[in-house]
């Protein structure tokens, strides 16, 4: 991956070389999943619908690098747009740096392991449907639990 600096997660997100933005992603996988908004209100609704590129076991990305090629409406989260990406989970270390909050003690980054956002029950990773079999979005809309701040 490149050099990642010590404790590079504690300083400003501005700060942040290419590879330590990547590696800040907790790999929950809540990014990829599809959302529902309605035009009227303009509220957004969450669903268990993954991206036809989200490994629904692992909430990996199986072609992370040319996923733009082939989901062309996949966001990349960038610095620029971080804070005005609202439907971000409470727990999403990029919002949680955002805001100088530090980073959850289930964070690999913390913890030392990739399994324990799984543990944690943050991870999508086997509880999502891929969008090749899902259906109607409206009939997967779900509510993860962590809509208030007290779960980060």
């Amino acid at each position: 991956m490149g050099a990642l600096r010590d404790r590079f997660w504690e300083r400003p997100l501005a700060d942040l070389n290419t590879e330590e933005w990547e590696a800040l992603c907790d790999g929950c996988g809540r990014c990829c999943l599809h959302k529902v908004e309605y035009e009227d209100t303009g509220e957004i609704e969450h669903t268990n619908v993954a991206c036809k590129l989200l490994d629904t076991k692992t909430a990996a990305c199986t072609d992370y690098r040319r996923r733009k090629t082939f989901v062309p409406e996949c966001l990349r989260l960038t610095l620029k747009i971080v804070d005005q990406v609202s439907w971000l989970p409470p727990t999403c270390a990029y919002r949680l740096r955002a805001d100088g909050m530090p980073l959850p003690r289930w964070h690999y980054l913390i913890s030392g392991s990739r399994e324990d956002v799984i543990s944690a029950g943050v991870s999508v990773a086997g509880r999502v449907i891929s969008e090749d079999v899902a259906g109607p979005l409206e009939h997967h809309v779900v509510d993860w639990g962590d809509d208030d701040e007290e779960a980060a």
